[in-house]
């Protein structure tokens, strides 16, 4: 398991925030109308401010905000540990990898509630201290997601230039796995020791299928056993066929 990025609260911001653009304003609740203040009797007690002429309501935080539970598991002013973990084990910066999630949370039929996620971004991801513009929120999504795939077509290529053997395939889907897991037990997502063998069992799967099916792109017979490929079952390259080259 990959070590934790919690510990060692540090409230610096990393470079990566330098895109964002904070949208915080003055306190609406502060701009009074005094116009015939003067002629106002006392009050016995201190109103509500929506009660007052002239005076706008404090803005309260949205239900669905006040009960997000996610990201609970890393204490606020961490962002520049959460920063160096994610680079030094994938492409996202904590900023893309956090906005990417409320982005997929807050979806809803019609889009997703950017100016929502921006506006209570340190309400919702402890480790994010400043609000966000709806720009920047979409940035930092598309960001997110042209790393995403910029990664897969890099991996994919990877898997499919013959450049590692099929156990060492098996060691860089293990690493990846384990990463993966991680985020998503950070992100506060349960996940059962049935549910992870599954889950591996899935994508070994899927990684043989590859390496069968590019081997056919490659060649017209399989280098290993001489047997025609057409996309089935054969040889893919085991540590006892290559010992037989």
């Amino acid at each position: 398991m990959p070590d934790s990025p919690v510990s060692d609260a540090d409230d610096r911001h990393s470079d990566d925030h330098d895109a964002r653009e904070s949208t915080t304003e003055d306190d609406p609740a502060a701009q009074t109308d005094t116009d015939g203040a003067e002629n106002q009797s006392p009050q016995p007690s201190v109103p509500d401010a929506g009660d007052v002429p002239g005076t706008s309501p404090q803005p309260s935080v949205p239900e669905d905000v006040r009960t997000y539970d996610r990201f609970k598991k890393i204490e606020g002013g961490t962002y520049d540990r959460a920063n160096e973990f994610l680079r030094d084990r994938t492409y996202v910066t904590a900023r893309e990898w956090a906005i990417a999630r409320l982005c997929a949370d807050f979806r809803t039929e019609t889009g997703v509630e950017m100016t929502k996620i921006g506006e209570n971004l340190p309400e919702l991801v402890p480790f994010m201290t400043d609000t966000y513009t709806p720009q920047a929120v979409n940035q930092a999504r598309a960001a997110f997601e042209e790393k995403i795939r910029k990664a897969g077509a890099t991996f994919l290529y990877g898997a499919m230039c013959d450049f590692f053997t099929a156990e060492e395939l098996d060691d860089v889907m293990y690493e990846a796995t384990e990463v993966a897991k991680f985020l998503l037990e950070v992100e506060g997502v349960e996940l059962s020791v049935e549910e992870e063998l599954e889950a591996e069992d899935r994508i070994s799967e899927v990684m043989r299928d590859v390496r069968e099916h590019s081997t056919a792109l490659r060649h017209d017979e399989c280098p290993h056993c001489g047997g025609e490929l057409d996309g089935g079952e054969h040889d893919t390259g085991g540590s006892t066929a290559e010992a037989d080259d």
